[in-house]
Protein backbone atom coordinates (compact mmCIF):
# COMPACT_ATOMS: atom_id res chain seq x y z
CA UNK A 1 0.00 0.00 0.00
CA UNK A 2 1.16 3.59 -0.73
CA UNK A 3 0.04 6.85 0.67
CA UNK A 4 0.96 9.03 -2.38
CA UNK A 5 -1.57 10.96 -3.28
CA UNK A 6 -3.37 9.92 -6.87
CA UNK A 7 -3.33 12.39 -9.52
CA UNK A 8 -5.67 11.47 -12.47
CA UNK A 9 -4.60 13.60 -15.64
CA UNK A 10 -6.29 14.18 -18.86
CA UNK A 11 -4.57 13.91 -21.81
CA UNK A 12 -1.55 12.68 -20.37
CA UNK A 13 -0.23 12.09 -24.09
CA UNK A 14 -1.06 15.62 -24.98
CA UNK A 15 1.22 18.69 -24.62
CA UNK A 16 -0.59 19.87 -21.15
CA UNK A 17 -1.15 17.36 -19.68
CA UNK A 18 1.81 15.60 -20.98
CA UNK A 19 3.81 17.90 -18.82
CA UNK A 20 2.17 17.59 -15.60
CA UNK A 21 2.89 13.49 -16.33
CA UNK A 22 6.51 13.55 -16.96
CA UNK A 23 6.85 15.58 -13.59
CA UNK A 24 4.85 13.78 -11.40
CA UNK A 25 7.03 10.57 -12.75
CA UNK A 26 10.20 12.58 -12.88
CA UNK A 27 9.71 12.66 -9.02
CA UNK A 28 8.94 8.98 -7.60
CA UNK A 29 9.94 10.30 -4.16
CA UNK A 30 7.55 12.93 -3.95
CA UNK A 31 3.64 12.83 -2.81
CA UNK A 32 1.99 12.28 -5.95
CA UNK A 33 1.38 9.10 -8.32
CA UNK A 34 0.14 8.99 -12.10
CA UNK A 35 -2.89 8.01 -13.60
CA UNK A 36 -2.46 9.23 -17.08
CA UNK A 37 -6.14 9.34 -18.58
CA UNK A 38 -6.16 8.90 -22.39
CA UNK A 39 -8.85 7.74 -25.24
CA UNK A 40 -6.14 5.40 -26.41
CA UNK A 41 -4.06 3.72 -23.98
CA UNK A 42 -2.36 0.94 -26.84
CA UNK A 43 -0.92 4.28 -28.53
CA UNK A 44 3.26 4.35 -27.78
CA UNK A 45 2.43 7.32 -25.81
CA UNK A 46 0.60 5.62 -23.73
CA UNK A 47 2.39 2.28 -23.48
CA UNK A 48 5.70 4.80 -22.65
CA UNK A 49 3.68 6.04 -19.58
CA UNK A 50 2.88 2.45 -18.54
CA UNK A 51 6.43 1.67 -18.83
CA UNK A 52 7.65 4.27 -16.87
CA UNK A 53 5.27 3.61 -13.74
CA UNK A 54 1.88 4.72 -14.34
CA UNK A 55 -1.16 3.42 -14.21
CA UNK A 56 -3.01 3.97 -17.36
CA UNK A 57 -6.82 4.17 -17.94
CA UNK A 58 -9.13 4.66 -20.77
CA UNK A 59 -11.33 7.63 -20.38
CA UNK A 60 -12.98 9.77 -23.03
CA UNK A 61 -14.50 13.47 -22.15
CA UNK A 62 -17.36 12.45 -24.47
CA UNK A 63 -18.06 10.08 -21.72
CA UNK A 64 -18.95 11.42 -18.53
CA UNK A 65 -19.61 7.29 -16.65
CA UNK A 66 -15.75 6.66 -18.35
CA UNK A 67 -14.43 9.99 -16.74
CA UNK A 68 -16.16 9.11 -13.35
CA UNK A 69 -14.42 5.79 -12.96
CA UNK A 70 -11.37 7.19 -13.84
CA UNK A 71 -10.87 10.06 -11.10
CA UNK A 72 -12.36 7.30 -8.42
CA UNK A 73 -10.17 7.01 -5.77
CA UNK A 74 -7.80 10.12 -7.00
CA UNK A 75 -7.13 12.77 -4.48
CA UNK A 76 -7.01 15.26 -7.72
CA UNK A 77 -7.20 15.25 -11.12
CA UNK A 78 -6.02 17.85 -14.24
CA UNK A 79 -8.28 18.87 -16.58
CA UNK A 80 -8.15 20.60 -20.14
CA UNK A 81 -9.63 20.39 -23.22
CA UNK A 82 -8.82 20.37 -26.77
CA UNK A 83 -11.10 23.11 -29.14
CA UNK A 84 -9.21 22.49 -31.85
CA UNK A 85 -9.12 18.54 -31.52
CA UNK A 86 -9.10 17.25 -34.91
CA UNK A 87 -11.68 14.63 -34.64
CA UNK A 88 -14.43 17.01 -34.41
CA UNK A 89 -16.62 16.35 -36.69
CA UNK A 90 -16.97 19.07 -39.69
CA UNK A 91 -19.83 22.00 -38.87
CA UNK A 92 -19.66 20.69 -35.29
CA UNK A 93 -19.73 23.89 -33.18
CA UNK A 94 -16.15 23.48 -31.11
CA UNK A 95 -17.29 25.48 -28.30
CA UNK A 96 -20.57 23.29 -27.52
CA UNK A 97 -18.62 20.39 -27.70
CA UNK A 98 -16.12 22.18 -25.22
CA UNK A 99 -18.33 23.50 -22.76
CA UNK A 100 -20.35 19.81 -22.51
CA UNK A 101 -16.98 18.14 -21.61
CA UNK A 102 -16.04 20.59 -19.33
CA UNK A 103 -19.46 20.33 -17.96
CA UNK A 104 -19.02 16.24 -18.08
CA UNK A 105 -15.68 16.12 -16.35
CA UNK A 106 -17.44 18.79 -13.42
CA UNK A 107 -19.90 16.24 -12.66
CA UNK A 108 -17.57 13.34 -12.63
CA UNK A 109 -15.08 15.18 -10.30
CA UNK A 110 -17.74 16.20 -8.11
CA UNK A 111 -19.36 12.78 -7.95
CA UNK A 112 -15.69 11.12 -7.34
CA UNK A 113 -14.97 13.41 -4.95
CA UNK A 114 -11.92 14.98 -5.93
CA UNK A 115 -10.19 16.99 -3.41
CA UNK A 116 -8.56 19.67 -5.85
CA UNK A 117 -9.13 20.09 -9.36
CA UNK A 118 -6.64 22.21 -11.81
CA UNK A 119 -9.19 23.44 -14.43
CA UNK A 120 -6.91 24.76 -18.03
CA UNK A 121 -8.77 27.76 -19.08
CA UNK A 122 -8.26 31.13 -20.48
CA UNK A 123 -9.98 34.79 -20.02
CA UNK A 124 -12.94 35.20 -21.62
CA UNK A 125 -12.27 37.97 -23.94
CA UNK A 126 -15.86 39.92 -24.05
CA UNK A 127 -15.49 41.67 -21.16
CA UNK A 128 -12.51 43.31 -22.43
CA UNK A 129 -13.67 44.52 -26.00
CA UNK A 130 -17.00 45.81 -24.44
CA UNK A 131 -14.45 47.89 -21.85
CA UNK A 132 -12.34 49.12 -24.64
CA UNK A 133 -15.37 49.89 -26.94
CA UNK A 134 -13.27 47.92 -29.56
CA UNK A 135 -15.83 46.50 -32.25
CA UNK A 136 -14.25 42.59 -33.70
CA UNK A 137 -16.28 40.10 -35.54
CA UNK A 138 -18.44 38.10 -33.70
CA UNK A 139 -17.74 34.61 -34.22
CA UNK A 140 -18.83 31.12 -33.44
CA UNK A 141 -21.92 30.96 -30.94
CA UNK A 142 -21.82 34.61 -30.16
CA UNK A 143 -18.17 34.22 -28.93
CA UNK A 144 -15.13 36.86 -30.31
CA UNK A 145 -12.14 34.26 -29.27
CA UNK A 146 -14.31 30.66 -29.56
CA UNK A 147 -11.13 29.09 -27.84
CA UNK A 148 -10.86 31.57 -24.90
CA UNK A 149 -14.25 32.42 -24.02
CA UNK A 150 -15.83 28.85 -24.06
CA UNK A 151 -13.27 27.86 -21.70
CA UNK A 152 -13.96 31.09 -19.40
CA UNK A 153 -17.66 30.52 -19.41
CA UNK A 154 -16.84 26.65 -18.75
CA UNK A 155 -14.96 28.07 -15.33
CA UNK A 156 -18.66 27.95 -13.86
CA UNK A 157 -19.30 24.09 -14.10
CA UNK A 158 -16.60 23.44 -11.82
CA UNK A 159 -18.35 26.66 -9.40
CA UNK A 160 -21.63 24.61 -9.72
CA UNK A 161 -20.84 21.59 -8.82
CA UNK A 162 -18.61 22.54 -5.52
CA UNK A 163 -15.56 21.43 -7.29
CA UNK A 164 -12.33 22.37 -5.31
CA UNK A 165 -10.59 24.32 -8.06
CA UNK A 166 -7.51 26.05 -9.26
CA UNK A 167 -8.14 27.69 -12.65
CA UNK A 168 -4.99 27.93 -14.29
CA UNK A 169 -5.33 30.48 -17.41
CA UNK A 170 -2.87 29.58 -20.23
CA UNK A 171 -2.08 32.03 -22.97
CA UNK A 172 0.31 31.71 -26.23
CA UNK A 173 2.44 28.91 -26.64
CA UNK A 174 6.18 29.06 -28.18
CA UNK A 175 5.22 25.56 -30.20
CA UNK A 176 3.50 28.32 -32.37
CA UNK A 177 6.81 29.13 -33.51
CA UNK A 178 7.31 25.85 -35.01
CA UNK A 179 3.94 25.34 -36.69
CA UNK A 180 3.11 28.58 -39.20
CA UNK A 181 3.77 31.48 -36.59
CA UNK A 182 7.84 31.70 -36.78
CA UNK A 183 9.78 33.82 -39.00
CA UNK A 184 9.14 33.28 -42.14
CA UNK A 185 12.16 33.73 -45.59
CA UNK A 186 11.26 37.03 -47.74
CA UNK A 187 11.94 37.63 -50.98
CA UNK A 188 15.14 39.51 -50.27
CA UNK A 189 16.09 36.45 -48.10
CA UNK A 190 15.73 38.22 -44.69
CA UNK A 191 13.73 36.73 -42.17
CA UNK A 192 11.13 38.58 -41.11
CA UNK A 193 8.50 37.60 -37.80
CA UNK A 194 4.80 39.05 -38.63
CA UNK A 195 2.80 39.77 -35.68
CA UNK A 196 -0.38 41.34 -35.21
CA UNK A 197 1.01 42.80 -31.76
CA UNK A 198 1.86 46.03 -32.55
CA UNK A 199 3.82 47.20 -30.20
CA UNK A 200 2.34 45.50 -27.01
CA UNK A 201 3.97 42.53 -24.99
CA UNK A 202 3.23 39.15 -26.03
CA UNK A 203 2.85 36.76 -22.81
CA UNK A 204 4.10 33.36 -23.72
CA UNK A 205 4.64 29.72 -22.27
CA UNK A 206 6.01 26.47 -23.41
CA UNK A 207 3.05 23.69 -23.53
CA UNK A 208 5.32 21.65 -20.94
CA UNK A 209 5.15 23.93 -18.74
CA UNK A 210 1.47 24.18 -18.10
CA UNK A 211 1.77 20.50 -16.71
CA UNK A 212 4.35 21.47 -14.67
CA UNK A 213 3.51 24.72 -13.30
CA UNK A 214 0.05 22.44 -12.13
CA UNK A 215 2.31 20.20 -10.76
CA UNK A 216 3.76 23.13 -8.41
CA UNK A 217 -0.32 24.14 -7.79
CA UNK A 218 -1.21 20.55 -6.45
CA UNK A 219 1.59 20.39 -4.22
CA UNK A 220 0.83 23.80 -2.83
CA UNK A 221 -2.12 22.05 -1.73
CA UNK A 222 -5.27 23.28 -0.96
CA UNK A 223 -4.27 27.43 -0.33
CA UNK A 224 -4.78 27.40 -4.09
CA UNK A 225 -8.06 26.26 -4.30
CA UNK A 226 -10.48 29.08 -5.62
CA UNK A 227 -7.52 30.74 -6.78
CA UNK A 228 -7.03 31.57 -10.56
CA UNK A 229 -3.34 31.69 -11.77
CA UNK A 230 -2.29 33.72 -14.62
CA UNK A 231 0.47 31.93 -16.50
CA UNK A 232 3.27 33.10 -19.13
CA UNK A 233 6.91 32.13 -19.26
CA UNK A 234 7.84 35.61 -21.09
CA UNK A 235 6.70 38.76 -21.94
CA UNK A 236 8.25 40.20 -25.18
CA UNK A 237 7.27 42.66 -27.36
CA UNK A 238 7.31 41.37 -31.76
CA UNK A 239 10.46 43.20 -31.59
CA UNK A 240 11.98 41.75 -28.70
CA UNK A 241 10.68 38.37 -29.87
CA UNK A 242 12.58 38.87 -32.98
CA UNK A 243 15.71 39.60 -30.94
CA UNK A 244 15.81 36.60 -29.57
CA UNK A 245 15.04 34.80 -32.98
CA UNK A 246 17.82 36.46 -34.26
CA UNK A 247 20.03 35.89 -31.15
CA UNK A 248 19.30 31.85 -31.77
CA UNK A 249 19.20 31.74 -35.31
CA UNK A 250 22.51 33.43 -36.02
CA UNK A 251 21.07 36.17 -38.38
CA UNK A 252 19.12 39.13 -38.94
CA UNK A 253 14.88 38.97 -37.99
CA UNK A 254 12.97 41.73 -38.78
CA UNK A 255 9.60 42.37 -37.44
CA UNK A 256 6.84 43.50 -39.10
CA UNK A 257 3.48 44.47 -37.06
CA UNK A 258 0.49 42.96 -38.77
CA UNK A 259 -2.80 45.16 -38.91
CA UNK A 260 -5.77 42.39 -36.92
CA UNK A 261 -7.94 42.65 -40.27
CA UNK A 262 -5.04 41.56 -41.95
CA UNK A 263 -5.02 38.56 -40.26
CA UNK A 264 -8.25 38.08 -39.90
CA UNK A 265 -8.65 38.59 -43.86
CA UNK A 266 -5.68 35.94 -44.59
CA UNK A 267 -8.14 33.44 -45.81
CA UNK A 268 -7.12 30.10 -43.73
CA UNK A 269 -9.24 28.10 -41.48
CA UNK A 270 -9.21 30.65 -37.83
CA UNK A 271 -7.91 33.16 -39.27
CA UNK A 272 -10.61 35.76 -38.01
CA UNK A 273 -10.52 34.02 -34.68
CA UNK A 274 -6.34 34.46 -34.70
CA UNK A 275 -7.06 37.73 -35.62
CA UNK A 276 -9.46 38.73 -32.72
CA UNK A 277 -7.09 37.03 -30.40
CA UNK A 278 -3.80 38.85 -31.19
CA UNK A 279 -6.24 41.91 -31.17
CA UNK A 280 -7.20 41.09 -27.29
CA UNK A 281 -3.50 40.08 -26.54
CA UNK A 282 -2.70 43.64 -27.76
CA UNK A 283 -5.06 45.78 -26.48
CA UNK A 284 -5.41 44.06 -22.99
CA UNK A 285 -2.19 43.66 -22.98
CA UNK A 286 -0.92 45.72 -19.94
CA UNK A 287 -3.71 43.74 -17.92
CA UNK A 288 -3.09 40.34 -19.29
CA UNK A 289 0.68 40.53 -18.42
CA UNK A 290 -0.09 41.53 -14.91
CA UNK A 291 -2.10 39.07 -14.04
CA UNK A 292 1.39 36.54 -14.95
CA UNK A 293 3.66 37.33 -12.07
CA UNK A 294 6.80 35.49 -13.51
CA UNK A 295 8.57 35.58 -10.16
CA UNK A 296 6.02 33.90 -8.42
CA UNK A 297 4.88 31.29 -11.16
CA UNK A 298 8.98 30.13 -10.67
CA UNK A 299 7.67 29.38 -6.88
CA UNK A 300 5.66 27.04 -8.48
CA UNK A 301 7.45 25.61 -11.50
CA UNK A 302 11.34 26.51 -10.57
CA UNK A 303 11.88 24.88 -14.28
CA UNK A 304 9.66 27.59 -16.03
CA UNK A 305 11.26 28.38 -19.26
CA UNK A 306 12.51 31.64 -20.84
CA UNK A 307 11.47 32.04 -24.50
CA UNK A 308 15.30 32.37 -24.73
CA UNK A 309 16.19 28.96 -23.60
CA UNK A 310 12.97 27.04 -25.25
CA UNK A 311 14.17 29.15 -28.45
CA UNK A 312 18.14 27.92 -27.67
CA UNK A 313 16.76 24.12 -27.32
CA UNK A 314 14.44 24.08 -30.53
CA UNK A 315 17.05 25.93 -32.87
CA UNK A 316 17.45 23.30 -35.28
CA UNK A 317 13.42 22.44 -35.61
CA UNK A 318 13.28 26.28 -36.01
CA UNK A 319 15.75 25.79 -39.02
CA UNK A 320 13.67 23.26 -40.34
CA UNK A 321 10.76 25.20 -40.62
CA UNK A 322 12.24 27.79 -42.58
Amino acid sequence: MTDKKIIAVVGATGAQGGGLARAVLEAPDGPFVLRAITRNPSSAKARALADAGAEVVMADLGDEASLRAAFEGAYGAFVVTNYWDPDVAPGQSRSKLELAQAANAARAAREAGLKHVVWSTLEDTRPYFRHLGTDVPILEDGYTVPHFDAKAEANAYFNEQGVPTTFLETTFFYEAFLSGQGPQRGPDGRLVLALAMDEAALSAVAAEDIGRTAYGIFAAGQRYVGRTVGLAGTHATGAEIAGLLAKVMGEPVDYRPLAFDQLRAAGFPAAEELGNMFQFYAEASESFVAHRDLEHLRTLNPRLQSLEDWLLAHQEELRATL
